[in-house]
């Protein structure tokens, strides 16, 4: 099928639409609002053991969800609640100290209609996301933030786009909020996302990731033929000089193999003799991950080798093993 119109315009427009509304929407920020009510009374909810419980159906639901696990990155409780499910059994999620946000574009949702005579029945503040103060849900509500728009972002002004979009931001007004009211910092953002860079980089350890077994040890008279089939074997690129007390004596790098290839050293030759000897050794195994990349770059090697106060190898790290997991120095 042809392509009758200008994919780029219709791109530029869209985003215009929507940035639009977000920047008319500071307005609302700049007259008297419930915004820091809004806070304080969800900070007091957290301080009795509640939690924020998000409503919302239809794309509104989908928004709410992405709400919810912004806020629980944060350290802020939260749950979604879909009205019709709470009609039918789930409104028992809902605990004494928790407060109600409940998004609904228009403010005339049935569902979420139904709903609210419950949640007042049972004492529960309301916050509401709509268009108007007065919109059906939000002159049941107790607080409100506006989600007024000119026009929806599609070609039709019917999808529910600068909507939706605008409503993510007020979620993320609210986060944003929390996150100051309560001092929220990287460490505790970390705290909540151990699989991510900034976990790996605030959290993990060296002795968490460090290699201690299948390690490419090999004695200083080790000849060179032997001492390349040790680090084929093994694939860390370099080989470990130890003596009988596995105490660190040098390291063979592949730099080191390469140096000795252009000099034409025997493969019978004795690795004591080209290999790097009293190298750069690591012993703070409790070390982040972060201080160990900066190590390898400050010295400029690739592998880190941890050692015990006696100077004993315990294992390895290979710089390669960082990189992959996303670290910068």
């Amino acid at each position: 099928m042809p392509i009758l119109f200008d994919c780029n315009a219709t791109a530029i427009q869209v985003l215009k639409d929507e940035a639009s509304a977000l920047l008319e929407s500071v307005g609302q920020f700049q007259k008297p609002n419930d915004l820091e009510a809004i806070v304080k009374l969800i900070l007091k909810s957290q301080e009795k053991g509640g939690k924020l419980v998000i409503v919302g159906v239809g794309k509104s639901a989908l928004v709410a969800q992405k709400i919810v696990a912004s806020m629980l990155s944060t350290g802020n409780r939260s749950a979604f609640l879909h009205p019709t499910e709470a009609m039918h059994g789930d409104l028992g999620m809902v605990e004494k100290n928790d407060v109600i946000l409940m998004i609904s574009y228009g403010g005339e949702s049935l569902e979420l209609l139904n709903l609210v005579s419950h949640l007042k029945r049972l004492s529960h503040k309301i916050i509401t996301f709509t268009k108007s103060p007065n919109s059906s849900l939000s002159k049941l509500g107790d607080y409100y933030l506006s989600l007024k728009i000119k026009k929806e972002a599609c070609p039709i002004n019917t999808a529910p786009t600068t909507s939706t979009t605008l409503t993510l931001a007020l979620g993320d007004v609210l986060m944003a909020c929390l996150m100051r009211a309560k001092n929220f910092s990287q460490e505790d953002f970390a705290s909540f996302h151990p699989g991510g860079l900034l976990g790996r980089k605030l959290f993990v350890k060296v002795k968490d990731l460090l290699q201690t077994t299948n390690l490419p040890l090999i004695a200083p008279n080790t000849s060179f033929k032997d001492a390349l089939i040790e680090m084929s074997e093994k694939r860390l690129g370099s080989a470990i000089l130890v003596n009988d007390n596995n105490e660190l004596v040098g390291v063979l790098s592949d730099g080191d193999v390469r140096r000795a290839l252009l000099k034409g050293l025997s493969l019978e030759s004795e690795v004591k003799h080209f290999a790097t000897l009293k190298p750069k050794s690591f012993k703070n195994l409790d070390a982040l991950l972060l201080e160990a990349l900066e190590f390898l770059e400050r010295h400029k090697i690739q592998l880190l080798v941890c050692v015990d106060d006696c100077n004993k190898v315990l294992g390895v790290l290979h710089l390669h093993q960082l990189l992959e997991l996303g670290l910068k120095a």
